[in-house]
């Protein structure tokens, strides 16, 4: 089945010319023009216009405005609101799962999963409206009762990547707008129809709702939009989602001015499969997590880091599987891989194959560009196996691309964790082993470095109820589940005196 792009388009509300910037129900746009063309089949999906300098002056305006209004009400009063959001994405659901698919080239069954980590998150959110808590203790001055408790920032910038070009700034959201944040979306300019489609659903929620504009900004436009949040004092927080590249340098602005930066950046994840693994649910967990979203997830596997014994054994098997992989139009639900997002990744994917070649990699899976009927667009690409040792430099780089790499190790998989730790990336990792001690010892803190550690579960597909995000050069940020909420708020300890004189800490003694 072939999904109809023309009617989710129009049921998302989107014309082929939009402006491109919105508090709310108004939209404008002063700066250059965006042509968005889908790698699907480099048919023009339409023109966004972007922000102006002073399209952006008006908008923080407009939001910290905003700000003063949504503060006050209640956290559950915001949950509500998140509910109706969640509500909406479930009516429009196929059409918006369908405009990622096409936008973005990801299969439209990944393209609905976005969706629904959407609907979860805003579900998510409605419990955690009642569960913004804090802490109470104990002080050492008698009748004096001290507290934490927390409170919202104020205006919260976004800045999202392609891959995911929905469900990041829904986790940010809906998470910021339950702790009373107003927020700004600067979204990747290779997906801006995902991000009006978005625009549109929230804010008919905040309009029938009789909430002012400013709740939810959206600023499509090149790097300089991000660069103009990174740079204002009037941002107290931005999460941006990208290359290490691009995190570094927003790290450094926001730094400059004291403010906060939540940092969900590179990975180079990698699966370790010891001698005592289920290989069948292994090479399921290996294809997906490297092929899907064409390998261009931030969880993609990159590294499969695999013991002598079973070496030959888990070869075979991946190269059987990739023999049966189906590559074409992501909106044919017959297909498992669409395109990369656009020429210039596959650019960067055919260098990566051209270095492996250079550096010693032996082909387990040849890649290459793929042309011809179907593959108009230049976008499409073959999935890529070679065969490398741990020490090459192109190991310790991550391309964003269907290309993994299979690293053979001897011994024990405290081995195998070495390697797998012997890269500037900390984001996602995995075992194969029904071995409980090898399983253990991956979970160990001298096991994986990496924020996230599964154990017979691929690098991919994480779910909302936990923490996303990892350490080293992935940048240390959390979103989404378990305690993310915290880092979208200030913290404030609190000392109340109910005696009838002024005991100071510590004994110290002042009188006059």
């Amino acid at each position: 089945m072939t999904h109809n792009i023309a009617s989710a388009i129009e049921e998302l509300g989107l014309s082929t010319n939009q402006k491109g910037v919105s508090t709310g129900v108004h939209w404008t746009g002063n700066g250059k023009p965006i042509h968005s063309e889908s790698p699907v089949d480099a048919a023009p999906i339409g023109t966004v216009s972007t922000a102006s300098l002073e399209d952006y002056d008006t908008t923080l305006n407009t939001a910290i405005e905003a700000f003063e209004i949504f503060r006050k009400i209640p956290a559950p009063k915001r949950g509500d609101l998140l509910r109706q959001f969640g509500d909406k994405l479930r009516a429009k659901k196929v059409a918006l799962g369908t405009l990622v698919s096409y936008e973005m080239g990801k299969s439209f069954q990944e393209g609905l999963g976005e969706v629904q980590e959407m609907i979860d998150i805003c579900d998510f959110a409605v419990g955690l409206s009642r569960q913004l808590h804090g802490f109470t203790m104990h002080s050492e001055r008698p009748q004096h009762r001290m507290y934490e408790q927390y409170h919202p920032l104020g205006v919260v910038g976004i800045i999202s990547a392609f891959n995911f070009p929905v469900a990041v700034w829904s986790w940010n959201v809906a998470l910021a707008w339950i702790c009373g944040n107003v927020c700004v979306w600067k979204p990747s300019e290779k997906t801006p129809f995902c991000s009006l489609a978005c625009q549109n659903i929230i804010s008919a929620v905040f309009a029938e709702n009789d909430l002012p504009e400013g709740i939810s900004c959206l600023l499509n436009g090149d790097a300089s939009v991000g660069q103009w949040l990174a740079e204002d004092p009037r941002v107290a927080l931005v999460s941006a989602t990208g290359s290490t590249t691009m995190g570094k340098s927003v790290a450094q602005t926001v730094a400059s001015r004291l403010g906060k930066s939540l940092l969900e950046l590179g990975g180079n994840n990698a699966i370790i499969i010891t001698p005592e693994a289920d290989l069948s649910m292994t090479l399921v967990a290996t294809v997906f997590g490297a092929v899907g979203t064409c390998g261009q997830r931030c969880t993609s596997t990159r590294r499969l880091i695999v013991h002598e014994d079973i070496y030959d054994a888990v070869v075979s098997g991946l190269q059987k599987a990739y023999h049966q992989l189906a590559i074409g139009n992501p909106l044919d639900e017959k297909n498992h891989m669409g395109p990369l997002i656009d020429k210039a990744a596959v650019e960067q994917y055919l260098s990566a194959l051209e270095e492996v070649e250079k550096q010693g990699g032996k082909w387990i899976v040849k890649g290459g560009a793929l042309d011809g009927v179907g593959y108009e667009s230049g976008c499409y690409v073959k999935p890529a196996i070679a065969a490398v040792t741990a020490n090459i430099p192109i190991v310790q780089h991550e391309t964003f691309a269907p290309l993994l790499y299979v690293i053979p190790y001897q011994g024990g998989i405290e081995n195998a964790i070495t390697i797998q730790n012997d890269v500037p990336q900390g984001l996602s990792s995995a075992v194969m082993t029904k071995n409980m001690r090898e399983a253990e010892t991956f979970l160990s803190h001298w096991g994986s470095d990496c924020g996230i550690a599964n154990v017979n579960i691929g690098t991919s597909g994480a779910e909302i109820g936990g923490a996303f995000g990892g350490e080293k050069e992935t940048g240390g940020g959390r979103e989404s589940g378990s305690d993310a909420w915290k880092a979208y708020m200030r913290r404030q300890t609190n000392t109340i005196n109910f005696s009838t004189e002024l005991p100071l800490a510590q004994g110290i003694k002042f009188e006059l």
